[in-house]
């Protein structure tokens, strides 16, 4: 991608009087050397993968470590309650992504958005956007647009791996992504759009990944539900006229200084954090039993 900055982006669309997502597939159409339709259609492939991953989830699957399985299940129960103190749009928002990430752990298919580790975050913000606010299948692969801008700009400027800059550059970056996107599809400008990345950044900024027995369920699956009510929430306090103090860019920027602050033993390696709690490394002597 040719844009060094999500400022520059929004820069162009206002200069060529295009949304957001329009900037990225011109792009897209001219770095790949493909038509508007071609390209458009790669992504709604996507975007139908993420929907298939959510229809085909299995309830009575579970990880070869037996970590992760049902979970997805008891949300979609827990949905019927009447005393919870969540909504439904919320409420299914973390079905959704439970059952990604499970999927995930139980080797089913699913989309990287960006990574592996937190294909849970934009699916379960999208589909369930496109369920309950009742908009058509491209207004969501625009959106898709707009969170592959996003993440772009955060690869280039910071990173998107565990291993490289901490959990926070794979649960944060699609959070930022997510809200990006939900801004853009809830009837945000361009520069609304920048704000809920900033957002939804700046509080996932310092977030360590310290896999239980370097495997991606323990704590992985559970935060995809923190990003993706994180995604949410700073896209709806968007909505309300709430300002982020500093720029989506500048934000990018201090993720990238951190992840390369922190230690190795908390970016993926399984070496700290959770992973060597008394019962991380009871789990992993089990696993290697």
């Amino acid at each position: 991608m040719s844009f060094k900055s999500l400022s520059e982006i929004v820069e162009k669309a206002k200069t060529a009087k295009k949304e957001f997502w329009q900037i990225i597939i011109k792009d897209d159409m001219k770095e790949q050397g493909t038509s508007f339709e071609v390209s458009f259609e790669k992504m709604k492939d996507m975007y139908l993968a993420m929907k298939n991953a959510d229809k085909n989830y299995d309830p009575a699957l579970r990880s070869a470590s037996g970590l992760s399985g049902g979970d997805g299940a008891k949300l979609e129960e827990f949905k019927k309650q009447k005393n919870r103190l969540l909504g439904d749009f919320m409420t299914e928002v973390m079905e959704k992504a439970v059952k990604m990430g499970e999927s995930n752990a139980c080797m089913k298919r699913i989309v990287a958005a960006p990574t592996a580790g937190s294909c849970g975050i934009i699916p379960a913000v999208l589909l369930t956007y496109e369920k309950q606010c009742n908009v058509s299948e491209e207004k969501i692969v625009q959106a898709l647009f707009v969170a592959a801008g996003i993440g772009e700009v955060i690869a280039k400027n910071a990173c998107i791996s565990g291993a490289q800059g901490g959990c926070q550059a794979e649960i944060g970056s699609s959070s930022a992504m997510a809200a990006g996107a939900l801004t853009s599809l809830d009837g945000g400008t361009n520069d609304d759009i920048l704000n809920s990345v900033a957002l939804a950044l700046k509080s996932m900024l310092g977030l360590t990944c310290d896999p239980v027995a370097g495997l991606v369920e323990v704590p992985c699956i559970k935060r995809n539900v923190s990003g993706a009510v994180n995604a949410v929430v700073a896209s709806q306090m968007t909505k309300a006229g709430v300002k982020s103090a500093i720029p989506a860019d500048e934000v990018i920027d201090s993720m990238g200084r951190i992840g390369k602050l922190i230690p190795a033993c908390l970016r993926e390696t399984g070496e700290d954090g959770l992973a060597a709690t008394p019962t991380g490394l009871t789990i992993m002597q089990k696993m290697r039993q």
